[in-house]
């Protein structure tokens, strides 16, 4: 049974960096998913993929992991590609397409 350990990104419906501070360690499923023949939703049995641990550093993560013998990937974040926008930039005499209105 592999752990991932890893730092979630930011949803997409914030604007903040809220709960994407902590290092995140859970389970990868041991078997996949299939519908419930009543009512059509998605089971499995293993309680595993249930457990989402948080930690405060990648370090408190792999300690764990290699305190409790379960074999772990570390996936570190990319970093963030930033745009530096200005709105005077809309109105430069340089602008690459034409202003009209």
């Amino acid at each position: 049974m592999l752990a991932r350990i890893f730092r979630p990104a930011k949803n997409a419906m914030q604007s903040g960096r809220a709960k994407s501070r902590d290092w995140v360690l859970e389970f990868e499923p041991a078997s996949a998913r299939r519908p419930d023949a009543l009512m059509g939703w998605t089971q499995t049995d293993d309680t595993r993929a249930q457990v989402r641990m948080s930690f405060d550093s990648k370090e408190e993560a792999v300690a764990y992991a290699e305190q409790n013998g379960i074999p772990f990937e570390v996936f570190d974040p990319k970093p963030a590609k930033r745009i530096i926008k200005a709105y005077a930039d809309n109105f430069a005499f340089g602008r690459k397409m034409p202003w009209t209105h």
